[in-house]
């Protein structure tokens, strides 16, 4: 995400009126700590995001999250509010996690309070997490910039928003090879070509029960248990799936003696251990577990 920040006009910073419970860390890892992949971290403190076509700018006083936008870009604090997914409150999800009893989780979530579960556009998150498989953070970042930047709208000088699946349905798989999607570009052709087939796919996923959107999404070209579960994860607020990949697989073997389970068992445990937030749980295990392993890297 490259721009030039004098060519923008900004809004005054203004406070989104609700207590976050982010700390820095937490804010970090909310938002770069791969969830979601169009935010970057600004020299001032502030992030820069960009979701559909939207774009903002957001930095953490105290506890209260402010936010602002260029005034060439319509968002209100309504959506904005929506993204970051500010209801429930907190701390009543906090209390449903099984964390008194289950030390692991207690432990990630003192590391990471205030971690959040964000709400991005379904279409979006089923676009990065297509990308994500055997890449880190910062390479899906790449590839959805790269694809942004070549077939989505430019929201203001340099920004662009990621294509809709009925833009990329008019892409090739050839074209999208050469942005490095590498073998991933055939599932992102062939599902851009179902989709525009059925218009009302995403919102009968988020009417849907958890099972039947799950069941529903891996009827796409790659679109195994794990990309369900993050797609609907991060962007149809179903905040039970418990995405599982490599790092969450060894933890829960080595913390809650899964070794050897398959995981749909894992992920089929998940659900069942933390609830109808498990999701979060996840992500506070997640997050432990790559603050560790790059800990251990430097």
């Amino acid at each position: 995400m490259h721009y030039s920040s004098e060519s923008l006009v900004f809004t005054p910073w203004r406070s989104l009126g609700a207590n976050t419970s982010f700390s820095d860390r937490s804010l970090a890892e909310t938002l770069d700590g791969g969830q979601a992949f169009r935010w970057r971290l600004n020299e001032s403190g502030s992030w820069t995001g960009i979701w559909g076509q939207n774009l903002v700018e957001v930095c953490l006083q105290g506890e209260r999250l402010e936010w602002r936008r260029p005034k060439q870009v319509s968002v209100n604090r309504e959506e904005v509010l929506r993204y970051f997914a500010f209801d429930p409150p907190y701390e009543e999800i906090i209390d449903e996690l099984p964390w008194r009893s289950d030390r692991f989780l207690a432990n990630a979530m003192e590391r990471f309070h205030g971690l959040r579960i964000l709400r991005q556009p379904l279409g979006e998150a089923l676009f990065a997490f297509l990308l994500s498989t055997v890449k880190s953070i910062p390479q899906i970042k790449e590839l959805c910039e790269l694809t942004a930047k070549k077939y989505g709208e430019e929201i203001v000088p340099g920004i662009y928003a990621l294509p809709t699946w009925e833009r990329l349905a008019r892409v090739s798989e050839k074209e999208l090879r050469a942005l490095k999607l590498g073998y991933r570009a055939k599932y992102v052709t062939q599902t851009a070509r179902m989709l525009a087939e059925e218009p009302d796919f995403f919102s009968e996923v988020e009417e849907a029960t958890y099972e039947q959107a799950r069941g529903k999404l891996m009827k796409l070209p790659g679109v195994g248990g794990k990309v369900a579960d993050c797609a609907l994860l991060f962007g149809a607020g179903k905040r039970e799936a418990f995405p599982v990949d490599t790092w969450i697989a060894k933890v829960m073997a080595s913390g809650y003696g899964l070794k050897d389970w398959r995981l749909e068992q894992v992920a089929a445990f998940g659900r069942a251990h933390f609830g109808r937030f498990a999701g979060l749980a996840q992500q506070f295990l997640f997050s432990a577990v790559r603050e560790k392993q790059q800990g251990t890297k430097a």
